[in-house]
């Protein structure tokens, strides 16, 4: 299964830097397309996206993730409101590692 991130620049930088492939888009209509277009790929299990895209389409992000069989999560970006966010930690707590 492959994971893609989708959202601004410093998100994408930092899951690109422990090897995880992203796509940068900072307008909520361009993430929403992308993550329904990774999820229709079969071998994409796990879609990350940064929370400061996803404000806007929540309802639609809930919608479709009732429709398709690949996790999308919401993660605080860099800059966030949010106390300080360890990515790397994040992530082996998503996978369960």
């Amino acid at each position: 299964m492959k994971i893609f991130t989708i959202g601004s620049k410093s998100f994408v930088t930092s899951f690109q830097l422990a090897g995880v492939p992203g796509k940068i888009s900072e307008h909520p209509d361009g993430v929403l397309e992308e993550i329904k277009t990774l999820t229709d790929d079969p071998d994409v299990g796990l879609v990350l996206v940064s929370d400061d895209v996803t404000k806007s389409i929540s309802d639609d992000l809930t919608r479709l993730r009732a429709e398709r069989s690949a996790l999308v999560f919401a993660l605080p970006a860099a800059g966030s409101e949010k106390v300080d966010v360890d990515y790397r930690a994040m992530l082996k707590k998503i996978l369960g590692v």
